[in-house]
């Protein structure tokens, strides 16, 4: 890991049938940023399937963490059509927030 590396969690909440709330009660999502790009390095989401992760995980990664936010939050809207897209958005922005946070 180079210093430049950053690790920023985001949280949303879910619908309280939604399978993640029963499991994990918070919906989170977690990424690796190299600081000096905002370029995200790696991303991990608390889901239910692998297979979830591994598809949302696509939409982020190799992603400019601020910069391409409109991009990202539209291929979420576009390609992701299971229950969590809001709290997926909604984590995400959490997680900018964050890190707007620390860079000030």
């Amino acid at each position: 890991m180079s210093v430049g590396e950053i690790y920023i969690v985001g949280f949303a909440k879910t619908n309280l049938d939604n399978p993640i709330t029963k499991k994990y009660i918070k919906f989170l999502l977690a990424f690796v940023v190299d600081e000096k790009t905002n370029k995200i390095l790696d991303f991990e989401m608390s889901a239910m399937f692998k297979i979830t992760n591994d598809f949302v995980k696509k939409l982020f990664v190799g992603k400019r963490f601020i910069e391409d936010e409109d991009e990202i939050i539209e291929n979420i809207k576009k390609r992701y059509l299971g229950n969590s897209q809001k709290s997926i958005i909604v984590a995400y922005k959490d997680a900018i927030k964050k890190y707007n946070n620390y860079k000030n």
